[in-house]
């Protein structure tokens, strides 16, 4: 107890030490005063710049307009809540049961 008690001290009067001793030297209380550099031309206006093909290699097809959802879309049959738990109760209630059956 007592040997953790001093290494716990000694760590942290070296830390301490270590704040104390680097802010003093490595701070000062002068004011800084930060310029930033000013780029005047960065919200002018310029022409367009020339028309790229983002599509290196093969063709590229589309078409417009939409499709209605009754064209390609297949209704979707949910059964409700009440009908899956029955399902499922009568589907316990038919499963197999256990042969033997241990009592303490």
């Amino acid at each position: 107890m007592k040997t953790t008690l001093l290494v716990l001290s000694f760590l942290c009067a070296t830390a301490a030490f270590g704040q104390s001793a680097a802010g003093s030297s490595a701070l000062s209380s002068e004011p800084v005063i930060v310029e930033f550099a000013a780029h005047p031309g960065r919200a002018s206006q310029k022409d367009m710049g020339t028309e790229q093909n983002l599509l290196e290699r093969g063709s590229f097809t589309h078409a417009r307009g939409e499709r209605p959802l009754w064209e390609f879309a297949t209704p979707s049959q949910l059964t409700p809540l009440g009908d899956s738990a029955r399902n499922l109760k009568k589907n316990h209630e038919s499963a197999k049961k256990a042969d033997i059956v241990w009592t303490n």
